[in-house]
């Protein structure tokens, strides 16, 4: 395997070791679609959450508000290790409900308390923890003072994430439309016309959304079917027509500009706004990536599952390949960071010399 020698390899050369090595997904580093696929819901920043999500959960700063639920389907478990609920903050307000052997890592301290239902769980605490009956369950606090390395993982991972969802919004907004929205009257019929790699891509408006009231979604056989909407702020109001079911799955809701996002219907489709605080009154069957969130809606499964993979937004002239795309493999293998974000590369990187010194060390 390469050594990191020198902090002047090329931005080429770091991207091809990032993409090559086997300790960046022993380290359980998550980053491209695969956070699509690895989680229900994903806030960058808080969440303040009343509701529940049926998958996994990953919260970037603290996790608040009243009692809450989370991983309320019995899914399978993940390949990476990714138990129900990931904060990594504190964990405020009313007790928390981890069900179906779910577990959590939480980077500071649960004041809130947790209620651990149904099979065994490993809750795994950065700081203190209270209000917790441990029963049959494992629950180890006290971790980040004992061991630095496990906030910093988390540290890693958040920062991984959220410049990764940035990225992939990015090149996703780049993509040219092959699919046309048509609207008449209240309804909007979306037309999928996927590409030779099964790829539909809408380019519309938020004023374009604005417009429709019903929404019509034919996927006519695309494995992956992305909407970008530009605007700064965004309402989703719309009903759709035959249902949520199985868009989530399939369709991608890209929101690159959005500041501003209120749900108040229920959605069908993954939801990308990795810039906007939103709040929702009502479900998302499908993933869905926000900067903050007031959550009153539920979370629903039917997470991604689509091979989509962005090319190189801007390949440079000595990197015929370009910068490493903003995808990942649809196999769940190596995690690949997002295309020419040199901050991330930089988290990445850190990441990855931080696990190799950690193997030396053991």
């Amino acid at each position: 395997m390469a050594h990191f020698r020198s902090a002047s390899l090329s931005l080429a050369a770091i991207a091809v070791a990032l993409a090559a090595s086997p300790v960046l997904a022993d380290s359980g580093m998550i980053a491209g679609t695969d956070v699509l696929r690895t989680w229900n819901l994903v806030v960058l920043g808080d969440l303040t959450s009343s509701s529940e999500v049926e998958g996994r959960t990953f919260v970037g700063g603290n996790l608040n508000g009243n009692s809450s639920n989370y991983q309320i389907q019995p899914i399978a478990a993940s390949s990476t290790g990714t138990p129900g609920l990931t904060v990594v903050g504190d964990v405020n307000g009313g007790a928390k409900n981890l069900n179906n052997g779910s577990g959590a890592v939480v980077g500071g301290n649960v004041n809130s308390g947790l209620n651990l239902n149904g099979a065994a769980q490993t809750v795994l605490v950065g700081g203190s923890i209270s209000n917790t009956n441990v029963n049959n369950n494992t629950v180890t606090s006290g971790l980040s003072a004992s061991d630095p390395s496990f906030s910093q993982n988390l540290t890693q991972q958040a920062s991984l994430i959220s410049t990764s969802m940035t990225g992939l919004s990015t090149t996703m907004s780049q993509q040219t439309a092959n699919s046309q929205l048509t609207i008449s009257g209240n309804k909007g019929t979306f037309d999928a016309q996927p590409d030779a790699n099964g790829v539909a891509v809408f380019n519309i408006s938020s004023a374009d959304l604005d417009k429709i009231g019903e929404i019509q979604f034919n996927l006519n056989g695309a494995d992956t079917a992305i909407v970008n909407v530009s605007g700064g702020s965004i309402t989703l109001n719309d009903n759709f027509l035959g249902g949520t079911q199985n868009l989530g799955e399939h369709v991608i809701w890209n929101f690159p500009d959005a500041k501003d996002l209120s749900l108040t219907t229920a959605w069908g489709g993954s939801v990308l706004a990795p810039q906007a605080a939103a709040n929702t009154a009502n479900y998302i069957q499908g993933s869905a990536v926000f900067g903050s969130l007031v959550q009153n809606g539920e979370m629903h499964v039917g997470t991604y599952t689509g091979g989509y993979n962005p090319a190189p937004s801007n390949p440079g002239p000595s990197d015929p390949g370009g910068p490493v795309d903003g995808g990942s493999t649809s196999s769940g293998g190596t995690q690949v960071p997002e295309p020419g974000m040199l901050g991330m590369l930089a988290v990445a990187v850190g990441g990855l010399m931080f696990w190799r010194q950690r193997r030396v060390a053991a």
